[in-house]
């Protein structure tokens, strides 16, 4: 799952050059225009009142810039930030050390915050409104509470899954954000920016090619503009053409609408050997080989979003559209949907 060149998630080999690609204010950033509008407001409004910024949720799919949202937070505050993870932060102690070592103003960023466990989150809530950390010191008859003042900051927590907060921590955001999937001249204009970066010449259409299969994610976009780049640089002369474009596309089995082979995989055994559906997640986990929370979390939510997948009681079902992008012919269907 990690090594699909269209994987939403970071890679692990890279960080560093995801990076240097990023944009560090917001006057740089492409799309997500009511998000960026209403930061700017945000964040202007606080640096007049000399104030630290409102705790800011940011919600949305993987690689759609939530990140990349925080440290322009703390640019345009002029602040430092500290950057750490939900699942990191294992025990209060933790996040305490965190906290007390964070200076005024500072932007803390959580991401997947929530996967933070409960017993962080009541250690959180003080700290979030009053800005105070309740420390119980000692067991049993002597322990004791102590209350420490920490430094106003900011929390900027991302969270992939918004319907997984609980409810007093999502309640204690002052500013709640959700990004949305990028259209494809947004995506052009990113792989143009991320081009003159790199350092690589793009002709005609090129970006919009690339941009058109990336899944309305920059990451990915990025992503594919390198591995296209390696084909420009060895195969052709230097330059990205709409034509080696495709075809770099083409051999690292990425379609017209961004699917790859894993995609046609699962919507191939669906038709063939399943007649389009529908059929059950097991059955069809156990045909292609993978387990089923991947195929559902996974795999599944891009072709349900392109409308080439249904959910029914009865089980998945390959839509018409799915069946003609996959070159055949849409079976009559009754009543049943079959």
């Amino acid at each position: 799952m990690e090594d699909r060149i269209v994987s939403a998630h970071l890679m692990m080999d890279e960080d560093e050059a995801e990076y240097s690609l990023r944009p560090r204010y917001l006057s740089e950033y492409i799309g997500q225009n009511l998000v960026k509008e209403n930061l700017k407001v945000y964040i202007e409004a606080a640096k007049q009142r000399r104030e630290p910024l409102d705790h800011v949720l940011l919600c949305g799919p993987p690689g759609l810039g939530k990140t990349t949202l925080s440290n322009i937070i703390a640019n345009e505050l002029g602040v430092g930030i500290r950057t750490t993870s939900g699942p990191a932060i294992e025990r209060p102690g933790d996040l305490a050390a965190i906290l007390t070592n964070l200076q005024e103003g500072d932007v803390l960023f959580i991401d997947e915050i929530h996967r933070l466990h409960r017993t962080v989150e009541e250690v959180l809530y003080p700290a979030m409104e009053d800005f105070v950390l309740d420390i119980i010191i000692g067991k049993g008859p002597s322990a004791r509470s102590v209350r420490l003042d920490l430094p106003k900051f900011t929390l900027v927590g991302a969270t992939t899954r918004t319907g997984l907060l609980s409810a007093p921590l999502r309640d204690r955001f002052g500013v709640v954000s959700r990004l949305e999937y990028y259209k494809t001249e947004e995506l052009a204009t990113i792989v143009r920016r991320s081009a003159d970066i790199l350092q690589v010449t793009l002709t005609g259409d090129a970006a919009m090619l690339i941009g058109s299969r990336a899944r309305g994610t920059p990451r990915i976009a990025n992503r594919l503009l390198k591995r296209v780049r390696d084909f420009a640089q060895v195969v052709g002369d230097g330059v990205i053409t709409p034509e080696l474009a495709a075809q770099a596309l083409e051999r690292i089995q990425v379609d017209s609408l961004g699917l790859d082979a894993i995609d046609h995989k699962l919507l191939l055994t669906i038709i063939r050997h399943f007649r389009g559906g529908p059929v059950g997640l097991d059955t069809i986990a156990a045909a292609i080989g993978e387990e089923s929370q991947t195929i559902e979390d996974v795999y599944e939510p891009f072709l349900l979003q392109i409308g080439f997948l249904q959910r029914t009681p009865r089980g998945r079902v390959a839509t018409d559209a799915a069946f003609r992008h996959m070159g055949f012919e849409p079976p009559e269907r009754g009543p049943s949907g079959r």
